[in-house]
């Protein structure tokens, strides 16, 4: 029979590309790694891996297996939601991942709804760029997550992950009184080819953030002069006023602006969601957050 801890580490593998990822990913050490591959392949009787070189990557069987390994899991999943639903309240640690602009605005109401409706349950935040969510529920580091994705930047196929959408706001070029540049017309271009020699303030590179400034500056016809990168959009906004600076901030970051700020509306949009692995959203727990976090998002 097959065992499931070594399908999950199949399935990372699928995912992280190689055997040393797979083993920071999860503590283990590479010969760990290798070795509970190794028998997962006796188990399986054909074999799963071949080398490429100096990487191993699945054969034909692996990949098959993989699409079945995330089936398996995602019953696990539904099947501990079952059992937990089955206890009397709401508990324990709840590991909410977060992005920035996030942590600010949704997580405090949902945590404040939680915390009214079940006081009995331990949420515990950190703030992550939505690119790396879903390798942490994977590995089990967040149980609930929220995440975004951009127009320019959408977000990948994940057969491991579920998503409850949340909501879909406008972005906003952030300029100060003294580099707001008056343009003619409203098209992305337009709004943006006139900052093409200003310095530009975007998330750190490696974000979602990032890739959709520069990706929609380049559909406007120019690459970015990146002067700061901040994952903060208080931080970027503050930059911006002093005109060290333009850069995209999403409507959910302008509420409180500094003074000297001037927000230009775009025709460019980020959807917010709650991710989570898949088969966990009839976790009590996480639709409980699901809940709360709908509702703060419609406030």
């Amino acid at each position: 029979m097959l065992d499931v801890r070594r399908l999950y580490l199949l399935r990372e593998l699928d995912r992280r590309g190689t055997i040393a990822a797979v083993a920071e990913a999860l503590s283990f050490t590479a010969s760990a790694v290798s070795q509970q591959l190794s028998v997962l392949e006796r188990e399986a009787g054909v074999a799963l891996l071949e080398r490429s070189g100096r990487r191993v990557v699945l054969t034909p069987a692996g990949r098959s297996l993989v699409a079945h390994a995330d089936g398996v899991l995602e019953r696990l999943e539904l099947a501990v939601a079952e059992l937990a639903g089955a206890r009397e309240g709401i508990g324990g640690p709840l590991r909410i991942g977060t992005f920035p602009s996030g942590a600010h605005t949704i997580v405090p109401a949902a945590l404040a709804e939680l915390a009214r409706r079940h006081p009995a349950l331990e949420p515990m935040v950190q703030e992550i760029d939505s690119a790396r969510v879903s390798d942490g529920l994977r590995a089990g580091e967040l149980d609930v997550a929220l995440v975004h994705d951009y127009d320019f930047v959408p977000a990948p196929p994940d057969t491991t992950v579920d998503e409850v959408p949340l909501m879909e706001e406008p972005m906003y070029l952030a300029t100060s009184t003294a580099t707001k540049i008056t343009g003619r017309g409203d098209t992305l271009t337009e709004l943006l080819r006139p900052y093409a020699e200003v310095p530009w303030i975007t998330a750190r590179d490696g974000t979602t953030g990032h890739a959709m400034a520069v990706r929609a500056c380049q559909a406007a016809g120019f690459q970015p002069r990146i002067r700061h990168q901040v994952n903060d959009f208080r931080t970027a906004l503050s930059l911006a006023s002093i005109g060290q600076g333009v850069g995209f901030v999403p409507e959910m970051a302008t509420a409180h602006a500094p003074r000297r700020v001037v927000l230009t509306r775009l025709p460019l949009f980020r959807r917010s969601k709650v991710a989570f692995r898949a088969g966990g959203g009839a976790h009590p727990a996480i639709a409980a957050f699901v809940a709360a976090a709908r509702a703060a998002a419609g406030q």
